[in-house]
């Protein structure tokens, strides 16, 4: 592990495999880590950020530092830190969200595009105002009972239910990554770079030039349909389905998963 400083803010650096000019880079979803996505079986070279509030990366004490827009920027400096011009970025829910987030303003830093199981945000403000909502309900919860009260009502999620189904050792990785965050860290990021804190990306996407590769689970209806609406906007995407899988492709389908991305970066 080692770390990038931006500024007031040290962010935790994970690589698998030598460095390469034009790397993976991979964003894990909300409470969760890089190391989540380079247990991922793939024979690319890959660089994982624990992103701000999660992991072994710093969680400010100041909320506003974990602004959405802050964080795309961060991204992009943290790249600039890493002396990596352009990458490939994999980027899974919340991770997903900042990746989209990050094509669109920086394109030139991205050759190709995965996003697992993301979205473009919400479409109308009275969407975002009850995401916020919601939100900031689950933030005060996890200030005033901690993190293992929030994980245990995160794993209870419909959203997660094909998670339930794995073997007790990956059920058991996942739930000590999520245990081991700072209350306020995952707080602060909820509030921050939640869904209803992004703007929305959906007018945007038509301009988005960079090759994208969207993966969902079957399982998962939802966000296939958001995928699927994503593909017929943006011009130059492919929706890639993955059987037996829910939310957490990655997870719960590790080897589809890698076959997946594995084909559409090598064909960049």
């Amino acid at each position: 592990m080692e770390r990038v400083t931006l500024g007031e803010l040290r962010l935790a650096i994970h690589r698998e495999g030598p460095s390469a000019s034009t790397p993976l880079l991979c964003l894990h979803g909300f409470a969760g880590a890089a190391r989540e996505l380079l247990g991922v079986p793939l024979a690319i070279d890959r660089v994982g950020v624990d992103l701000i509030g999660h992991g072994q990366s710093d969680a400010p004490a100041d909320p506003a530092r974990y602004a959405f827009a802050r964080a795309v920027d961060d991204l992009r400096a943290a790249l600039d830190a890493l002396r990596v011009p352009r990458a490939d970025v994999w980027g899974y829910s919340q991770g997903g969200r900042l990746a989209l987030a990050l094509a669109l303003a920086h394109p030139e830093r991205v050759r190709g595009l995965i996003l697992e199981s993301a979205s473009p945000g919400l479409s109308t403000e009275a969407e975002r105002s009850a995401r916020r909502a919601d939100d900031d309900a689950l933030a005060a919860l996890i200030e005033r009972e901690g993190v293992p009260a929030f994980a245990a009502r995160w794993e209870a999620l419909p959203l997660f239910a094909g998670e339930r189904q794995l073997p007790p050792d990956v059920q058991a990785r996942t739930r000590a990554t999520r245990l081991a965050q700072r209350p306020h860290g995952l707080a602060h990021a909820l509030r921050g770079l939640g869904t209803g804190a992004q703007p929305s990306l959906w007018p945007r996407l038509g301009a988005l030039r960079v090759p994208a590769l969207l993966l969902t689970g079957a399982n998962d209806a939802k966000f296939t349909a958001i995928a699927r609406e994503m593909a017929a906007l943006l011009p130059h995407a492919q929706h890639t389905p993955i059987a037996s899988a829910g939310h957490a492709v990655h997870r719960e389908r590790p080897h589809a998963i890698s076959e997946a991305i594995a084909s559409f970066i090598w064909s960049l």
